[in-house]
């Protein structure tokens, strides 16, 4: 999906999210959880197409693939909570960057229940292109704001997270 397609299913949610009278209740706004999901769904599907040539798909294999670039030697219990994603998730992305040549897993000495996590020369020569295509996504995501409200935008997300960990029983880890 092209970003200004990407760009016009939101202006497209924004503008639906216009007074309309349901049931009698006048809804001033679409639910932010929606436009938040929406976001996401259309964020995803930007990522799996530009991102198919370096064979990372969905499920924020690129974050973990970041995270490990970054913190090579990160288990993936470490890797779990600092992503935030359960442990099967963690696995699965985990298995797969292995599968592509993106790391290796290493027994840790310590703990030879734990496994050592890190990039290969694969991993580090192709990155560069990977936060490419995420420099211009969020660049593009981004272009109708100022960095005024960009700056805003992420204080107010970062604000609402802890909110939603506490509502649903999770503490932030």
């Amino acid at each position: 999906m092209r970003f200004s397609s990407m760009l016009q299913s939101v202006k497209l949610v924004l503008a639906f999210q216009r007074e309309t009278i349901r049931g009698g209740i006048i809804m001033n706004e679409m639910p932010i959880g929606r436009i938040v999901s929406m976001i996401h769904r259309q964020n995803q599907k930007f990522l799996s197409k530009e991102l198919k040539p370096y064979e990372l798909g969905n499920g924020g294999q690129q974050a973990f693939l970041k995270t490990i670039i970054a913190k090579p030697g990160i288990n993936q219990d470490e890797l779990s909570s600092l992503l935030k994603f359960d442990k099967a998730t963690t696995a699965r992305a985990v298995k797969h960057l292995e599968a592509v040549g993106y790391i290796d897993r290493h027994t840790d000495t310590n703990d030879r229940r734990s496994n050592n996590l890190y990039p290969t020369t694969k991993a580090n020569n192709v990155f560069p292109e990977i936060q490419k295509v995420l420099a211009r996504l969020n660049k593009e995501i981004t272009r109708n704001l100022s960095e005024e409200e960009e700056t805003q935008l992420i204080q107010l997300l970062k604000k609402i997270y802890p909110e939603l960990m506490d509502m649903a029983g999770e503490k932030d880890k």
